[in-house]
């Protein structure tokens, strides 16, 4: 835990005093920039941490306390469902009820107070310059000055290179330096240059703007949210207008349709799950954070054509409150759907409830029978759980534990390539911007940028994901990520071995891809599957038994 989370209020005293000179903007005003015709309630409007102050927070994002809804912890969704040759349709309420699963530029101003006069060969007339700035960001109240220099846990750069360095950076637009540095800064505690740097990026960025502006928009967001608050305190911090669920079900909706990364996911694991269990006449898949249950929608539909006919299908789905947000509703609405799809198919079929977070699920909630063949299923979730660096419980690996324990016939993996579980603040904060960069520019490549279902579905179906893993730390992180690397070694160590994918999956996904920009790349490697953007991997998905 970074020194700049002792204290919420306390230690971030003169952090909010110094800022009563800034002007600070809403972002949330590029949102009336985009559709004047547009009303918004004046509770779509930012609230921040009250202080006893004039500063305001960046507020970007519509957040609540109540779902932080993840990018990976429930988007199951499946493309449109037509009727096939073995009868299997969905009904008009139901095609609607499926359709995904959630597990849940302006002009540039500066108002910098260092002026290009400032950069100066004289080392003395620059040492003044650089008081004076320090003179305008703190005020003339001796006591904060005081404060600031008597703190044990703030620092102010004495480097003049850093800053004339960063005054270039921001002069060229260098959007992405700014931000690592402002990161480096709090990261450091020095809390001088951290305050300049965030005023500076106000203005460079934009939820309009290009990807590396719209990102460095919620990039700045969780910087901000990093010294006003920690933990929890960020969604109480951010109380915007909360979307409904179906708003939320939209929007979700449209980034597994113009991203093909969940399709991948679903394709390959339900690929390897229907190689693993051909022959079988009664299989039991258990899916944790099964969430709309859309990802079995393909594989009902495959088993109905089986030669000899199909298997008795039990599916067992664990999900918590999460996602029972997005449905509008408990598992019993996601059994209801699936039971009218597998009656259609005419596939024999059950399906058993596990209302639970991952951390909670014991043997006995699982109903294993000894006739089935059991599959399981882990499609963007096992990074929720804490693992030993969280909780001497260490749920992530008591979880592969578990399951080994039952002897299923294959376990399948799917997760983001991203490595922010145990890395140090600064690291984590580089792999966020490097990762989701890539996916940024993935979205910019389908949706224009003036787009206003763009900019919900970044606001609410990513950036809370961003934010997390940068003002949050301990147990309120709950977005941990891990490289494929690492999710082999937990599953060798709880006994797995690799179960190869088969080459059909990987043709059926070059297929897919054929549909989107020529910009994704599909690699095969070490017995895995990744799906990139670019030269950046992703996701990956893998098999093991």
């Amino acid at each position: 835990m970074q020194a700049s989370h002792g204290n919420s209020v306390g230690s971030h005293k003169l952090y909010f005093q110094s800022k009563k000179g800034f002007q600070s903007r809403d972002l949330s005003q590029d949102y009336q920039n985009l559709d004047r015709r547009q009303s918004f309630d004046d509770s779509s409007q930012a609230t921040c941490i009250p202080h006893n102050t004039s500063y305001e927070l960046y507020c970007t994002l519509n957040s609540s306390s109540t779902a932080s809804v993840s990018m990976c912890s429930a988007y199951r969704s499946s493309s449109t469902t037509k009727l096939t040759p073995n009868g299997c349709s969905l009904s008009p309420e139901d095609a609607k009820l499926f359709p995904l699963d959630i597990h849940h530029s302006p002009d540039n101003t500066y108002g910098s107070p260092v002026s290009v006069s400032c950069i100066t060969e004289d080392s003395n007339d620059l040492k003044d310059k650089l008081r004076d700035l320090e003179t305008m960001m703190l005020g003339s109240n001796l006591d904060i000055v005081d404060s600031f220099n008597c703190s044990e846990t703030k620092q102010v750069s004495t480097e003049p290179e850093r800053w004339i360095e960063m005054r270039e950076a921001i002069l060229r637009q260098d959007l992405k330096k700014v931000l690592i540095t402002c990161a480096q800064a709090v990261s450091d505690n020095d809390m001088l240059m951290a305050e300049w740097l965030m005023s500076e990026l106000k203005p460079m960025v934009s939820v309009l703007g290009e990807p590396i502006q719209r990102l460095g928009a919620y990039m700045l967001e969780g910087l901000v949210a990093r010294l006003a608050s920690s933990g929890s305190a960020i969604y109480k911090a951010l109380r915007c207008k909360e979307p409904s669920s179906s708003e939320l079900l939209s929007y979700m909706h449209i980034l597994y349709e113009i991203c093909p990364y969940f399709k991948f996911g679903y394709m390959s694991a339900n690929g390897a799950i229907a190689d693993a269990l051909k022959g079988e006449n009664r299989i039991h898949i258990i899916d944790f954070q099964i969430a709309q249950g859309s990802q079995w929608i393909s594989l009902i539909q495959a088993l109905a054509g089986r030669p000899g006919g199909p298997p008795h299908v039990r599916i067992t789905g664990i999900d918590d409150s999460t996602s029972a947000y997005a449905r509008n509703g408990g598992l019993q609405i996601v059994g209801q759907r699936l039971s009218r799809l597998a009656e259609s198919c005419k596939v024999p079929f059950e399906f058993s409830v596990g209302a639970m977070s991952g951390c909670e699920v014991k043997l006995e909630n699982l109903g294993v029978r000894p006739d089935e063949a059991v599959a399981v299923n882990f499609a963007l979730m096992l990074h929720h759980m804490p693992d030993e660096s969280v909780s001497i419980d260490n749920h992530r690996d008591r979880l592969l534990r578990l399951v080994k324990s039952l002897s299923p016939r294959v376990v399948t993996l799917v997760e983001q390539e991203s490595n922010t579980n145990t890395a140090p603040f600064l690291p984590r904060f580089i792999e966020t911007l490097d990762y989701y960069t890539a996916i940024f520019e993935s979205i910019d490549a389908t949706l224009p940028r003036d787009n206003k279902e763009r900019i919900n579905v970044e606001q609410h179906c990513l950036a809370r994901d961003m934010v997390n893993i940068i003002a949050c730390e301990g147990a309120e992180r709950v977005e941990r990520h891990e490289v494929l690397g690492k999710w082999r070694s937990r599953f060798t160590m709880a006994g797995f071995t690799p179960y190869p994918l088969s080459p059909f999956v990987n043709a059926t996904i070059k297929t897919l891809l054929g549909s989107y920009c020529e910009n994704y790349r599909l690699e095969e490697r070490d017995g895995a599957l990744y799906l990139g953007w670019m030269n950046r991997a992703l996701v990956a998905s893998c098999a093991w038994k």
